[in-house]
């Protein structure tokens, strides 16, 4: 039994010593057989490919246009209200009555808040009160003026008896005067005790409520304010360097301004410029201009944050194409053009340097490189490379091109599936021939034949190593 193990271990290890041997010198590689299969599947993918190179790219393309573009100046700007009231109280009193809500939208004239009025309605009594007194007595003066003038005239009374009348009458006379300034000024302050809205517009948040003393003075905190909301004005800062295009094209005639909630978005109201301001600013180079727009629908609020949009002119023959086609490069922008070949619907993907004039939302306007009428790729591919074969999607290569794209890679997939193929055809016949195991070991005697450049050995065809079929 030692004997027969002995003998064993050392027939197993003659033959490995063998197999060995016969790696290095290359007479058997077990590797071989798939390694042709796949060879032979790259062969057919090149052989489907027409020419033995790359398969076209099926690419998304979009004409470049020539229209008429308008010439604008883009920048962030706020809302701002035309006039703005803060309402303060003019009498210090105790607040009774708030008639009004936050937020509501109020006419001018329209009553907001009442103060307890009792202590001016009592001085306006007492201005009454002191003027009808001041009246009697005036009439009563009169009358003894009156009374006194024919016995100045008969010598019955000296001249001074009758002039110290006179005085007296004019005295009285000016008292009243006095009295009636002093009831206008206590109605005054009586009308002081309603609180009304000096303009149209729209409350903001209310600091007082009903029961609270109020106090007068500039320093005063204000009950509430009110702005106007419609129109409203645009503030926004220009570079400098823009001033005098803006000045040129304002001589002109009055320039549009357009405000949105952002850039490309829906515009959100158009109005005139009616301020340049007088002074550049120092520290930002930039300034400050005004438009005015009307805010029918409310879409507008002041104080918010707005994308500006001044429009100068319009350029009649402007090149445009989608901003999806321009390609950063290390020279500057640039496209593929797409060039057609001699089949329809085939060409080459074209390199062309553009310069950029500028952007309007996703469309953009070229300075020079493009003269309009060609077409160019908006959608590209990973891997496009300059003058690479590409096609444009048929009929039945749906929304993204996927079947365009499948019958392009159709050599990439037999050979995926020929490789493997070959290798199981190979394996499953040197398994399953009891001859050829006889003359070497299966698939070990094909495959050593194939190393050696045994041509005359003929074998079946795998499934990996038919021809594959053309699209």
């Amino acid at each position: 039994m030692k004997r027969l193990l002995i003998l064993i271990v050392g027939l197993a290890i003659i033959a490995a010593a063998l197999a060995l041997g016969a790696w290095q010198t290359g007479r058997w590689n077990p590797f071989a057989e798939e390694a042709k299969g796949k060879g032979e599947a790259v062969k057919g993918a090149a052989k489907k490919d027409g020419k033995g190179g790359r398969p076209p790219i099926t690419v998304r393309t979009a004409p470049v246009e020539v229209g008429p573009m308008p010439v604008v100046i883009d920048v962030v700007g706020t809302i701002e209200s035309e006039h703005v009231v803060a309402v303060r109280p003019q009498v210090s009193g105790l607040l009774n009555e708030v008639l009004v809500r936050e937020g509501d939208r109020v006419k001018a004239g329209q009553v907001l808040f009442r103060i307890d009025s009792r202590q001016f309605d009592a001085s306006v009594n007492q201005a009454k009160a002191a003027m009808a007194r001041d009246q009697a007595n005036l009439e009563l003066a009169r009358a003894n003026e009156k009374r006194l003038r024919p016995l100045l005239e008969r010598d019955f009374i000296t001249r001074a008896e009758y002039d110290t009348a006179v005085a007296n009458v004019a005295a009285l006379q000016a008292q009243v005067e006095a009295n009636r300034a002093l009831l206008e000024q206590a109605s005054v302050q009586a009308d002081y005790t309603v609180i009304r809205a000096t303009i149209d517009g729209r409350l903001g948040a209310l600091t007082v409520r009903a029961g609270n003393l109020l106090t007068s003075g500039p320093g005063s905190t204000p009950l509430v304010t009110i702005n106007r909301t419609n129109p409203l004005l645009a503030s926004f800062s220009v570079p400098q360097e823009v001033l005098p295009a803006v000045r040129k094209h304002q001589a002109s005639g009055e320039l549009t301004v357009q405000v949105m909630r952002e850039q490309g978005s829906d515009v959100l109201g158009s109005g005139k410029l009616v301020f340049i301001d007088n002074t550049v600013n120092a520290q930002t180079g930039t300034i400050v201009m005004k438009a005015r727009m009307p805010n029918d629908r409310d879409l507008l609020w002041p104080g918010q944050f707005v994308a500006v949009r001044v429009v100068l002119t319009t350029e009649p023959s402007a090149v445009i194409l989608p901003e999806a086609a321009v390609q950063p490069g290390q020279q500057g922008p640039f496209v593929y053009v797409f060039q057609p070949g001699e089949e329809e619907g085939s060409g080459r993907a074209r390199v062309q340097q553009i310069q950029i004039d500028r952007q309007l939302g996703d469309k953009v306007v070229v300075a020079s490189g493009l003269k309009g009428g060609e077409r160019v790729i908006t959608e590209v591919p990973p891997g496009l490379s300059p003058n690479a074969p590409v096609r444009l999607p048929g009929k039945g290569d749906g929304k993204g091109g996927r079947k365009g794209g499948k019958g392009g890679d159709g050599a990439k997939g037999e050979a995926a599936k020929g490789a493997p193929d070959a290798a199981k055809g190979e394996a499953a016949r040197g398994e399953g021939s009891p001859g050829e195991s006889a003359k070497g070991g299966g698939a070990r005697g094909e495959a050593g034949k194939a190393a050696s450049g045994d041509s005359s050995s003929r074998r079946e065809p795998a499934k990996g190593d038919a021809a594959p079929r053309q699209p």
